[in-house]
């Protein structure tokens, strides 16, 4: 599945997939980075389960069912199964510290299991409003549990960190078109390829046409206002959490922005952030 790029930093040791804002982990404040961890730990190997490997759809809802038993046990304090001690153990310890929301990572399971059956039907999404509620399972709870763990719970500061994280999950997808059509996922909504005369058939060939060019720089757009909406979080967060969310929001940027240069070709070339964006992206962090 599309992993949400607000995934947090792994430490370094633990980072074994391509990540599109690889924010340096020094930025986390030392007392936090066990408790990142360990989210990050539990929502990646959640999107392996999901996604890695070459398991049938039955047997990853399966494997996903025993790993969603295992949280339930570790949040009220049972044991759980033998088989993911790495993940569910130091989980066990961040709930009862840190008092995590057990909704907000259960909402994350929730959003795994759902893309594999969508992937395993080849049904897409009929509206946005039922791609931002994929979004706000698969995205908004990690910014929620990052607010958490620094103590932030105002309405305001929540509001605009579920927007960055929309804004990640929807950039995510706008950036993977190439990949997830042909692996059957369909995240541009029913009804918008409708209104641009966009049909699967087309979308599957990979090729742009005007048709399809409009219809991505529509949800291009869109992923920026989003993005533009949570941005005045930054101000709202003190030290290195807000300097971390500045590189985090141009990173999203940056990807739009090179979506907007494809002008529709994203669906054949994934865009993709590299070493020399890195100035451009702090510079801009700067001034925000």
């Amino acid at each position: 599945m599309n992993t949400p790029a607000s995934l947090p930093p792994a430490p370094p040791q633990a980072i074994t997939h391509y990540e599109n804002f690889p924010v340096a982990s020094w930025l986390c404040p030392p007392h936090l980075r066990a408790p990142i961890a360990a989210i990050y730990a539990f929502a990646r190997t959640a999107d392996d389960l999901a996604d890695e490997g070459n398991a049938s759809p039955a047997e990853r809802l399966h494997d996903l069912a025993i790993y969603r038993a295992d949280f339930h046990a570790t949040a009220t304090g049972n044991a759980a199964s033998a088989r993911w001690p790495e993940v569910f153990a130091p989980l066990a310890g961040v709930l009862r510290s840190h008092h995590l929301p057990v909704s907000l990572l259960d909402d994350l399971l929730s959003a795994f299991v759902q893309d594999v059956e969508k992937t395993r039907d080849g049904a897409g999404y009929a509206t946005r409003a039922e791609l931002l509620d994929y979004c706000r399972r698969s995205a908004s709870p990690v910014g929620r549990l990052l607010l958490h763990l620094y103590g932030v719970h105002s309405a305001q500061a929540l509001r605009e960190s579920d927007a960055i994280c929309t804004a990640l999950q929807l950039l995510n997808f706008w950036q993977d078109l190439s990949v997830d059509l042909p692996r059957g996922r369909f995240y541009l909504p029913d009804d918008h390829c409708a209104a641009h005369s966009v049909s699967r058939q087309q979308l599957l060939a990979l090729q742009p046409t005007p048709q399809t060019t409009a219809l991505i720089a529509e949800h291009a757009r869109w992923a920026r206002t989003k993005m533009q909406e949570g941005a005045p979080l930054v101000h709202r967060l003190p030290g290195r959490i807000g300097w971390e969310l500045r590189l985090v929001v141009q990173g999203g940027l940056r990807i739009l922005d090179k979506v907007d240069a494809l002008h529709g070709h994203s669906l054949c070339q994934r865009p993709r952030i590299r070493a020399w964006d890195a100035p451009v992206m702090l510079g801009r962090a700067l001034v925000m």
